[in-house]
């Protein structure tokens, strides 16, 4: 792999490493593919069948807006086994949860538990997230340094999402390791399943990924006996008592359900906390910009959703023969939509390369467009907004103490460790 000091060439680009994200290299990769190269083929392996990579914002506005060519159902990720049997394993949850679903059920599903995301139902939270907030930042107030990822980000949005589900706090930690493991399952650090000297590698990243995915779901499986028996206030609880078409959910439609909430709820925005944090302090300007006026929150979270792009990617498979971009696309073939391009694209954001609080107009993707647009935006915004008041107030000399470690993924922009120092409260 090219370090981060020596120039891309399209040869050296491979988006299926994830090497590539966890050295930095991403942007100048992607930057050089708009230029050169904006449909690029990644061809297959002996284990993954090839897929085009779009890196331009009209393409992916093209795809994600035309679900009836474009399908969920064969999985959302750039992963796509040779093997059909492994493709169409259980564990793969593909045409399972809200996330990979084609209308007209995607749209039944996700009325289900649209109303606990409404801006109201968001409002309401904010009390408690900015009490759970304050919380954090009080085990830290006079320590003066922190991995910011481990004390503070990742309890955030954990405790927002535990507290829909009904997971009592006593969970939370294991919540944590297990989504963890579920979407970091290539990295290293995570695969604590695999012997040491065979972490690294493809295998350990399919044991970790399935061993993560087992225990979540026989979690939640003791979590929805429970509920059978006593109803709670939980989105489990609405779960069974509710009705597609006249016909009780699945028990199995429930566990994806919070399979894939636990999952989407708690990773995705802690990476923007942390990312915003490093990207804030990366550029003093813009931090002191904020410290100065934080009327500019709101504009400031927005770019940071755009900076960060928490989700790298999502996928969707033709259903038919098709064409984008001049360049023809065969009925069961994979695009990936390659979000931390897309919001930096020169023809859509002037100065993309840019870090501006004040960036206006900024329409990201960051949550994606169409009928999957994330649910938790609302969450998201609120708890990223919510963070910043409360850390500058608090601690407005807050720093780098070191370098970010970031996540060896191709589909979590993630950081795993970012160690931080400020002036101690006495």
């Amino acid at each position: 792999m090219t370090t981060e000091a020596q120039t891309l060439t399209l040869a050296d680009i491979d988006l299926n490493d994830g090497l590539l994200f966890e050295q930095g290299l991403s942007h100048q990769a992607f930057k050089l593919l708009r230029k050169e190269d904006p449909i690029s083929w990644t061809p297959p392996t002996q284990d993954v069948k090839g897929h085009w990579n779009l890196v331009k914002y009209e393409d992916v506005l093209f795809v994600s807006r035309h679900p009836e060519i474009f399908s969920s159902e064969k999985g959302i990720t750039e992963y796509e086994p040779i093997d059909e049997s492994e493709a169409l394993l259980a564990a793969q949850g593909n045409g399972k949860m809200i996330i990979t679903m084609d209308p007209p059920r995607h749209v039944k599903m996700r009325r289900l538990v649209n109303k606990g995301f409404t801006p109201r139902a968001v409002a309401l939270w904010e009390p408690k997230i900015r009490e759970t907030t304050n919380i954090l930042l009080d085990r830290i107030a006079k320590k003066g340094e922190s991995d910011f990822v481990l004390d503070v980000a990742c309890n955030i949005p954990l405790a927002v999402i535990c507290q829909m589900l009904g997971v009592p706090e006593k969970d939370w930690e294991l919540m944590f390791a297990l989504t963890n493991k579920v979407l970091g399952s290539g990295d290293p650090e995570y695969q604590t399943d695999v012997p040491e000297d065979q972490r690294g590698t493809p295998e350990a990243a399919r044991i970790t990924g399935n061993m993560g995915t087992m225990q979540m779901f026989g979690y939640f499986a003791q979590a929805l006996m429970q509920r059978k028996t006593a109803r709670t206030e939980d989105i489990i609880s609405l779960l069974i008592d509710s009705e597609v078409d006249g016909e009780k959910l699945t028990d199995e439609d429930i566990l994806w359900f919070c399979f894939l909430l636990i999952l989407a709820g708690n990773e995705t925005t802690r990476n923007a906390m942390s990312g915003g944090l490093l990207a804030l302090c990366e550029h003093p300007d813009q931090k002191k910009k904020l410290l100065n006026d934080m009327s500019l929150i709101d504009s400031a979270v927005e770019e940071i959703l755009r900076w960060v792009s928490p989700v790298t990617h999502m996928a969707r498979v033709a259903k038919e023969d098709t064409a984008i971009r001049h360049q023809p696309i065969k009925a069961g073939e994979r695009v990936v939509m390659w979000y931390p391009s897309v919001n930096r694209d020169e023809d859509v954001f002037p100065n993309a390369d840019v870090f501006d609080i004040t960036r206006t107009p900024n329409d990201h993707l960051a949550f994606g467009i169409g009928e999957h647009f994330c649910l938790g935006a609302g969450f998201a915004r609120l708890e990223l907004k919510v963070l910043f008041q409360e850390l500058f107030r608090r601690f407005p000399d807050i720093d780098l103490a070191g370098p970010p470690q970031r996540l060896r993924s191709t589909f979590i922009g993630g950081i795993k460790h970012l160690p931080v120092k400020f002036t101690p409260e006495k």
